[in-house]
């Protein structure tokens, strides 16, 4: 069953409504970093870094940023991919959270994780939109906490 958030984006009502419970869970938290995964995380992170008073440091696909970058390789279901993140884009000690519209296998969080680790920044949690059943009783991806709004129904 295919998971999608388009719905979502065409009620601008229920986008802010969205946007603004993570922005209440992370306005507080000392945030330096939303990092958001490309492309979905970039519909929700740099609207809640903007609220939260930080930067958003795009998690890129190859070939998508220009300059220098360090990259890190990581598994799907079907295959593999690469996520992309600009050399000094975090500095060290600065805490992060990671932001996507699913986890499905964890993978891309995982290389998201690691990405912004070896930049030098502390990720705090990640956090979806959807997570799917397996992931309610482990809410973590690489040790780190993991938060998300909906769990699909089973069909």
């Amino acid at each position: 069953m295919f998971q999608d958030i388009t719905t979502l984006l065409l009620d601008h009502k229920v986008f802010k409504d969205t946007i603004d419970i993570f922005v209440d869970r992370y306005k507080d938290m000392g945030i330096s970093i939303v990092a958001g995964v490309e492309a979905r995380g970039f519909f929700f992170g740099p609207s809640i870094a903007l609220a939260i008073g930080s930067k958003f440091v795009p998690l890129r696909k190859p070939r998508k940023l220009p300059g220098e970058v360090i990259s890190e390789k990581y598994d799907l279901e079907y295959g593999s991919d690469c996520l992309k993140m600009h050399v000094g884009a975090v500095k060290h000690g600065e805490k992060a959270i990671v932001i996507d519209d699913l986890v499905a296998t964890g993978g891309t969080l995982s290389a998201a994780i690691t990405l912004l680790e070896r930049g030098g920044a502390e990720v705090v949690e990640c956090a979806c939109i959807i997570g799917l059943s397996h992931f309610k009783d482990d809410c973590s991806v690489n040790g780190k906490p993991l938060y998300f709004l909906v769990e699909p129904r089973l069909q």
